[in-house]
């Protein structure tokens, strides 16, 4: 198993960082080269699944996940059933205030291939984490500014 724990502190109540993690759709607006789409049950609740393709082109792969654990506003965890990533993803969200809570993104990861994965994986892993670093970063100023808009009320409509 190979371990990978990343976080960014998020200006926005606990609830609005653990709602934006947990619309699968919108990933896609933070997590580069992937599109992340709800399955059964609409990647919600325990039982709920969730697939996301990571690639470009036809050049990339599927990875298929079941939610195991949803623990809403604290903590989501998948289990990666898919051909290529397999093991246990965990997404937490600490509250350290009202408006401030602090997303982590946790993977327990199985590299396939034996030795030469692992090897790979030693490879690939720093910049895997830039990428994930700077992901979370994107994800914290999407999830601010909406967060913002909602807390001034733009895009409210209250004329009726």
């Amino acid at each position: 198993m190979t371990r990978v724990i990343y976080a960014v502190d998020v200006d926005a109540p606990a609830q609005a960082v653990f709602d934006a993690i947990t619309d699968w759709p919108s990933q896609d607006r933070w997590i580069p080269f992937t599109t992340v789409r709800g399955g059964r049950n609409g990647g919600v609740g325990v039982g709920g699944e969730v697939a996301a393709y990571t690639g470009i082109g036809g050049f990339g792969f599927l990875d298929t996940m079941t939610i195991t654990r949803w623990d809403s506003p604290h903590r989501v965890d998948v289990l990666h059933t898919g051909n290529v990533v397999r093991g246990i993803g965990i997404m937490a969200v600490r509250s350290l205030g009202p408006n401030r809570a602090r997303f982590y993104w946790a993977e327990d990861l199985e590299v396939p291939l034996g030795t030469i994965g692992q090897l790979g994986w030693a490879l690939v892993k720093p910049a895997f984490g830039v990428g994930m670093s700077a992901a979370l970063r994107r994800f914290a100023r999407l999830v601010e500014a909406q967060s913002s808009d909602s807390a001034s009320g733009a895009g409210v409509n209250n004329s009726a």
